[in-house]
């Protein structure tokens, strides 16, 4: 081995100085000198069958510790494979590096081998987007990459890494030291801070609404720390069906008599209706505190005067500015707040009894109830939760010290990448993970992946034979005479994963969920439980018949 010190060894190193202890990575032809650098470094190789889903780890990664996750690819189509998932990441705020191999600095324009225009493809989907040309500048360039994806409002970001600077000479002695990798402060200042407790206490239902940063296992934390201290209900919302989201219970309607809104870290989009009547009352001030001075422009251009206040700053350092400052004047605690979260937990009666009507196939509800006691066992719990119907069932139902979820992108797929990442992440704590077959499907191979990195956790598959949400819409905006192009095959997932080395079990009566997730978690193996599933529509507030 060559004692030559390249660009490679630099980025390692910094990733050291980083404390990066993993990387979610495909290997490739650009990124080999990456590879080689590391097998001295103590950093582990977590290495998947696609690039999408190293990238969705890495979301994972970062959404559960704080830490940004790092996906190394290979260049080409390695990174045009891997930019979708950053979609995901970047709708969840959730700080993670992409790192490309990328075609050699000298050649471009040439028509070098998988040359692409990698930083072009990512720009839309990254907080920065960029290619780094120099040996000497590659290190430098991941420690501004790691401070850019956990300042401000997290998200991802995409970095570039020509195969002849990763193989050019650099120097280890001008690699950034862990200062260098420190979050950015955006504090909120205190008069401003002052000025937005006075407003929220003059409001007689006052609301503040928080965004994915704040939904966290640590940002749920912060948000119970400013509802206590402000005596104001704090919502945070994560689902891409916003107000319609059944976890939200009865939401939408205190929204709608809210008379002061606090946005933190929250956007005002589609998620709440952009603000407008009937979904926010005419009348409604609306206060806001964000990151992005984009965000804040786009507040004003949709409710104009109902602006009554803005500020920039980071949702984390602004929710302690706030608590700070409600302590000395406080009002007493109304019973507004209380009618808010009473709402908040509101189910609808028939939940109780849900049954299925078609025998042999589970309600989602049957399928999903057994799993509270397990996740209740621990208190490092992860629940994940990706796809459409079924899912939307679980955000509803199931709660957990840590919850990862698609997210607002509404786009499906990540969940058995996430639970892999999430057991490597709770390295002690049962994982278990809610998805419909369709989402299966995506990534079922990183059942391999879990199995060499020793990741076990019990996915629970709820197996209607069909992409589901799409059928709803079918049926309910043209009938059941105009559905179709929606089927799936009755494939028994259970088998697929003991083909790849994990456990797999059958389920067609409620009372077989508890005993096989048992099981599941005994077996020590990435593990699936097929359920049989009589396919529903996404919970709804609205109250619900029973079989």
């Amino acid at each position: 081995m060559s004692t030559r010190t390249r660009g490679a060894d630099a980025l390692v190193r910094a990733m050291q100085n980083a404390g990066i202890r993993r990387l979610f990575t495909l290997s490739g032809n650009h990124i080999m000198s990456i590879f080689d650098a590391v097998l001295d470094a103590g950093i582990t190789l977590v290495h998947t069958r696609h690039e999408a889903a190293a990238v969705f780890m890495a979301d994972a990664w970062g959404r559960l510790t704080g830490e940004p996750g790092v996906a190394l690819v290979t260049g080409g189509p390695g990174h045009a494979n891997a930019v979708g998932a950053l979609y995901t990441a970047a709708m969840a705020e959730s700080p993670l590096v992409l790192l490309s191999g990328h075609a050699p600095a000298s050649q471009l324009g040439t028509g070098a081998f998988q040359e692409m225009r990698q930083a072009d493809i990512a720009e839309p989907l990254t907080k920065l987007s960029a290619t780094s040309m120099r040996a000497k500048d590659i290190a430098r360039d991941f420690a501004a990459a790691m401070r850019t994806a956990r300042s401000g409002r997290r998200g991802p970001v995409h970095l570039s890494l020509p195969s002849d600077c990763l193989d050019g000479e650099a120097d280890l002695g001008e690699v950034p030291g862990s200062q260098a990798f420190a979050t950015e402060a955006m504090a909120l200042d205190e008069a401003t801070a002052d000025s937005m407790v006075a407003h929220l206490f003059a409001a007689r239902r006052p609301l503040i609404v928080v965004g994915p940063m704040l939904m966290t296992r640590s940002g749920r934390a912060a948000a119970t720390r400013l509802q206590q201290a402000l005596g104001i209900a704090v919502v945070g919302m994560e689902s891409p069906r916003g107000l319609a989201d059944a976890s939200l219970g009865g939401f939408a309607k205190m929204l709608a008599r809210a008379d002061c809104v606090l946005l933190l870290g929250k956007r005002l989009d589609y998620t709440l209706k952009f603000g407008k009547p009937p979904a926010f009352a005419p009348t409604c001030e609306i206060l806001q505190i964000d990151a992005d001075e984009e965000e804040l422009a786009r507040t004003r251009r949709a409710v104009g005067e109902r602006l009554a206040q803005s500020a920039r700053a980071e949702p984390f350092a602004a929710a302690e500015a706030l608590v700070c400052h409600a302590q000395a004047s406080r009002p007493a605690k109304s019973g507004w707040h209380d009618e808010v979260l009473a709402g908040l937990a509101a189910r609808p009666a028939g939940w109780d009894n849900a049954r299925s009507g078609q025998p042999g196939r589970l309600h989602p509800l049957e399928a999903l109830r057994p799993l509270q006691p397990f996740i209740d066992r621990h208190p490092d719990a992860v629940l994940v939760m990706d796809g459409g119907e079924f899912s939307q069932w679980a955000q509803a139902l199931l709660n957990a010290p840590n919850r990862v979820t698609n997210g607002v992108a509404g786009a499906i797929g990540a969940g058995l990448p996430f639970a892999v990442a999430a057991r490597l992440a709770q390295s002690q704590a049962p994982v278990i993970a809610t998805m419909g077959d369709g989402t299966f499907g995506f990534h079922p191979a990183e059942i391999d992946t879990a199995v060499r990195a020793r990741a076990p956790f019990v996915a629970i598959v709820g197996n209607d034979a069909r992409w589901n949400a799409e059928y709803q819409i079918q049926l309910r905006d043209y009938g059941a005479n105009r559905v179709g192009g929606c089927e799936l095959l009755p494939t028994r997932y259970d088998k697929v994963a003991i083909a790849f080395g994990g456990h797999g079990e059958h389920v067609t009566r409620a009372e077989e969920i508890a005993p096989a997730v048992e099981r599941a978690l005994a077996s020590g193996l990435p593990a699936v439980i097929d359920v049989a599933l009589e396919g529903q529509p996404a919970p709804s507030f609205e109250p619900m018949k029973t079989a």
